[in-house]
């Protein structure tokens, strides 16, 4: 099995692969295009952004920061504001009519905790889950494995380290749930 394999299929893979530092490098090259040369409401921005990103139905503001990008996947009508930061090890996917805020980082990279085996280079990504109708705001942190019920709210600065339930409106460092819509 291929150390992309291994990462598509979840599992602990090394970074340093000349397959994965190739789709990086890709990555990187569509991002500049993006975030320095194109203004973001042309066709050709939403061209390079559909290049670089292919399921993303929905629009994405430069500037957009992503490891591979083919793992980020955005519903109709869903809006990803200024600064977004997707480490797309494993899919993220955001659903419809759903609105991120500035700034939103979505982090599915995960390290080993042993010394050892994190000294060994190796990384597994964990999938994050966003669904319909929610919103994140400005400055929210998702960590890997997350899933984001449909409808919720995540509050501003919010560090979202469990599953957040449908209807929930969290807040705070760890986020917990201050109340259901």
């Amino acid at each position: 099995m291929t150390e992309k394999q291994k990462m598509l299929a979840g599992e602990w893979f090394h970074p340093a692969d000349p397959e994965l530092a190739a789709d990086r490098d890709r990555a990187r090259r569509l991002q500049h295009r993006l975030n320095t040369e194109l203004c973001d409401q042309d066709a050709e921005y939403r061209a390079t952004l559909r290049a670089l990103c292919p399921a993303v139905e929905g629009f994405i503001r430069a500037p957009f920061h992503c490891d591979y990008g083919y793992h980020v996947s955005t519903g109709e009508g869903s809006f990803v504001n200024f600064g977004c930061t997707c480490l797309d090890l494993a899919p993220i996917r955001i659903g419809r009519r759903t609105l991120v805020g500035p700034n939103v980082q979505l982090l599915t990279a995960r390290h080993p905790f042993e010394r050892a085996a994190r000294a060994s280079g190796v990384e597994q990504g964990l999938p994050i889950t966003i669904g319909d109708d929610c919103w994140l705001g400005g400055g929210v942190i998702v960590c890997p494995g997350v899933t984001i019920g449909d409808g919720a709210v995540v509050g501003a600065g919010a560090v979202v380290t469990k599953d957040v339930p449908a209807g929930a409106v969290v807040a705070g460092n760890p986020a917990r749930i201050l109340r259901m819509l």
